[in-house]
């Protein structure tokens, strides 16, 4: 009989009255069904727990059993093209067991235990493993190499080996000798407790750009390969399209995508989705290379608390093999609210709108596990962060919004009025920043010569200068304007359609090569040095636009092909003549 039973419950906060044998941060089961717990709190006999699933039933005197380990998941081959919940259940196999809701006290483990790998052992006996050694690879998907590794707080000698053939999760491949003199049996498969992050030997520098295709992304607002980024918007803005977008057509080997207390339609639309997507970098289905996990806001609130670490854990693990990992977690802010919501259970001191004290530091926890990092093993990986922020009201200056700034170095803003506009991606030029530009110039210059990030600071320069020029049209109206103002506004207006603006449902607009945005801002700039030529001679603006080449250079996304980018001199030319036919006209 248990010597832990359950003194009172309120929501997934359960308290526990017993021994002192609990420690803090270990997993427990709760009551007859053996619920998932988590110890939270220990203060004498009495133990506080919080349950990763739905406590209706729960009564007190029902016993709780310790699991004496820390809250972990199960890692290796399998992960990929699978969807969890938050604390890494397959749906899936839940599916098949209890139908279309998720039963209580259901154990199903992560990875399938009866699948059979073709695994190639990379050790014989008598080699030396340190942590992070690589001993075994298997394909795990058609694009994935999964590289299993000795655990970060181990090293040893193997005495045996098997030999490469086809094996399941659960069958040792290598036994080791630790230099402790324990024999250490190394399978497929190992655990890691989610909270505490994997050791690397270095973290690097954020040197090269994480490339999405999205123009007002790797162009104005670039992200490090390796950094953080936020997504802040209100209701209907975007952040989920952009997410989908990035995770899509962003150059990082994997995507650990994480639904994070959406609405349960929503999430449906996003896994509907992905399963039918077709990577554009490998032809094959998207889900080959990522995992996703779906905590709806129905989901139990604690389960939604533990499910970022769980979606960072699982992206360590393959920064650890020496992958690129893009990781988007939507959103943040119902992450937080669960946070608030577990807190407000815990009687605990509230700060400011409610949400606990210790929200910021949290945030850190998770933003700092991030980076461009050197493996144990040697090689070079990393973790991106995107995280979707949903501030009430579109309000920015609430308190989850404040302190993710504080972690982050590039604010995508995106602005309702936008999106309302029919405007997308619906990021807002002037409230948006990037801190990454000075790390990433080398790498521009170096992949596209120095003339890109010229025109990159004027493009930006220009979209400024608009932004103050719309003021004063409010107040006077357009046509007061000096012809060399008008030239700017109207240059704008094609940056604003012609660059900014980009169609995810077009097959052309969808991606754009770093090399094709160079064109078109060399070209929409031509135009722009040109047209100003000539208003320096009184030549009026109106006649450069009865010419039709305002419009024409608008229309350049739809019509050059990403992989012949040819055409451009076509459009070039097409300036300059329209340019001449004008000049010609007022000599």
């Amino acid at each position: 009989m248990s010597n832990y039973y359950i003194q009172g419950v309120n929501g997934p906060v359960v308290t526990v009255k017993g021994g002192k044998g609990l420690a803090m941060m270990d997993m427990v089961s709760v009551g007859p069904e053996g619920l998932i717990g988590e110890v939270v709190s220990v203060e004498g006999d009495l133990t506080t727990v919080q349950v990763y699933e739905d406590t209706t039933g729960l009564m007190p005197g029902m016993p709780v059993e310790p699991r004496n380990a820390p809250m972990s998941i199960e890692l290796g081959p399998g992960l990929l093209n699978n969807i969890y919940d938050g604390i890494c259940r397959p749906l899936r196999g839940i599916a098949e067991e209890t139908g279309a809701f998720i039963g209580r006290g259901i154990h199903i483990p992560a990875l399938d235990s009866e699948k059979k790998w073709a695994v190639t052992v990379t050790v014989k006996p008598g080699d030396r493993l340190e942590p992070g050694s690589v001993y075994a690879e298997c394909d795990e998907t058609p694009v994935i190499r999964h590289r299993c590794i000795l655990p970060p707080d181990q090293r040893g000698t193997v005495v045996s080996a098997v030999p490469d053939g086809d094996y399941t999760v659960e069958d040792v491949l290598v036994t080791v000798q630790t230099d402790g003199g324990a024999a250490l049996d190394l399978k497929l498969s190992q655990k890691w407790p989610i909270r505490t992050p994997r050791p690397v030997r270095a973290r690097r520098s954020v040197t090269r750009p994480l490339v999405t295709g999205q123009r007002i992304i790797d162009a104005l607002f670039p992200l490090g390969k390796g950094g953080c980024a936020a997504i802040p918007g209100p209701f209907g803005a975007g952040k989920t399209v952009t997410q989908h977008q990035l995770a899509k057509w962003s150059d990082a080997d994997l995507i650990v995508y994480l639904g994070c207390g959406e609405r349960g339609n929503e999430m449906t639309e996003v896994l509907d989705e992905f399963s039918e997507l077709i990577d554009p970098h490998t032809s094959q289905p998207l889900m080959y290379r990522t995992v996703l996990l779906a905590n709806t806001s129905n989901m139990p609130v604690a389960a939604r608390e533990a499910s970022i670490y769980t979606g960072m854990t699982i992206a360590e693990y393959y920064r650890d093999m020496g992958y690129h990992v893009a990781m988007m977690a939507d959103s943040t802010s119902r992450w937080a609210e669960a946070l608030r919501e577990i807190s407000g259970r815990l009687e605990e001191m509230p700060a400011e709108e409610g949400f606990p004290a210790y929200l910021p530091s949290r945030l850190a926890e998770f933003y700092e596990r991030a980076g461009y990092m050197e493996t144990l093993s040697g090689a070079e990986g990393s973790i991106t962060v995107i995280g979707a922020v949903s501030p009430q009201g579109g309000d920015f200056s609430e308190p989850v919004t404040q302190n993710t700034k504080r972690f982050i170095r590039t604010f995508w803003a995106l602005d309702r009025s936008l999106a309302y506009a029919r405007h997308f991606p619906a990021i807002n030029w002037n409230q948006s920043y990037s801190e990454y530009l000075t790390d990433l110039t080398p790498w521009y210059e170096e992949h596209l010569g120095s003339g890109f990030m010229v025109l990159r600071t004027r493009l930006q320069a220009t979209m400024k200068e608009e932004t103050s020029l719309n003021e004063i049209v409010k107040l006077i109206g357009s046509d007061i304007l000096p012809e060399d103002q008008k030239l700017t506004m109207e240059i704008a207006r094609v940056i604003r359609l012609g660059f900014l603006q980009q169609n995810s449902f077009h097959a052309i607009d969808t991606y754009v090569p770093m090399e094709k945005m160079l064109k078109m801002m060399e070209v929409i700039f031509r135009l722009y040095d040109g047209a100003r030529d000539l208003i320096a001679k009184s030549v009026p603006l109106s006649q450069l636009k009865a010419t039709g080449i305002f419009e024409k250079l608008i229309r350049i996304k739809y019509e050059i092909p990403n992989d012949d980018l040819s055409a451009f001199a076509d459009y070039e030319k097409a300036v300059d003549e329209a340019i001449a036919q004008v000049a010609a006209d007022n000599r």
